[in-house]
C-alpha cells in the first residue's frame, strides 16, 4: 500500500513536498501545470481533482503539490493522504525513454553543463521539491525551465538562477548566461 511518509516545506510558500513510501517512477520526472495537462496521467489527474491544487510534479519517491492562492493546505493534505492510500500505483503510465537533447546540444560545453547540473544542481532542487529542464544552449546562453516547486517560486526566479549562472561561469566559461523560460 502506498502512503505518505513525510511532508516537507519548500522555499515556495505555495508548494509542499509529499514523500511517499515506494517508488512512483524510476527515472522520469512528470510536471503538470494544469488539469488539462494531466488528463492522461491518473495520479496527477486525481490530485488535480482535489480542491485548491494549482500544479503537480512527481518523480521517484515524492510528489510536489502547488496550491492555488486561495487553496487550503489542511484540506489538500487530508484529501491527498486519503487519495494516496487508495491509489493503485500500477495505474501510473509506463515511463518513456528519456529524451536525448538535440544533436546540436551535444557539444562538449553542453555535456559539461549537463554533468554539473545533474551532479550539483538537480539534487538541491529536488531536495526542495522541484527541478529544471535544460531547453537550449546557443552562443553561451543556457535556457532552462523550472519545474515542480521551483516553477513559481520567487527565489528560483532570482537567487537560484543567479547561483546556477555563477556556478557555470566559474566551472565552465565566464561568458555563460542562464535564462529562464517563462
Amino acid at each position: 500500500m502506498l502512503y505518505i511518509q513525510d511532508i516537507d516545506l519548500t522555499p515556495n510558500p505555495n508548494a509542499l513536498k509529499f514523500i511517499v513510501n515506494d517508488f512512483l517512477l524510476l527515472r522520469e520526472k512528470r510536471s503538470f501545470a494544469d488539469k488539462s495537462e494531466a488528463a492522461n496521467d491518473p495520479l496527477a489527474k486525481a490530485i488535480f481533482d482535489l480542491d485548491g491544487v494549482a500544479s503537480v510534479f512527481y518523480t521517484d519517491k515524492f510528489i510536489t503539490v502547488e496550491k492555488e492562492v486561495n487553496g487550503n493546505w489542511n484540506s489538500i493534505q487530508k484529501n491527498l493522504t486519503l487519495l494516496i492510500k487508495s491509489f493503485d500505483k500500477d495505474s501510473i503510465p509506463p515511463e518513456k525513454e528519456i529524451n536525448q537533447p538535440a544533436d546540436d546540444l551535444e557539444t562538449p560545453t553542453f555535456k559539461k553543463i549537463k554533468s554539473i547540473v545533474d551532479r550539483r544542481i538537480r539534487p538541491a532542487l529536488e531536495g526542495d521539491g522541484g527541478g529544471l529542464d535544460l531547453l537550449d544552449f546557443h552562443e553561451n546562453i543556457l535556457k532552462i525551465r523550472y519545474i515542480g516547486a521551483c516553477g513559481s517560486c520567487p527565489s528560483s526566479i532570482r537567487g537560484t538562477l543567479v547561483a546556477i549562472e555563477n556556478l557555470l561561469k566559474r566551472e565552465i566559461n565566464p561568458d555563460i548566461k542562464v535564462v529562464s523560460a517563462i
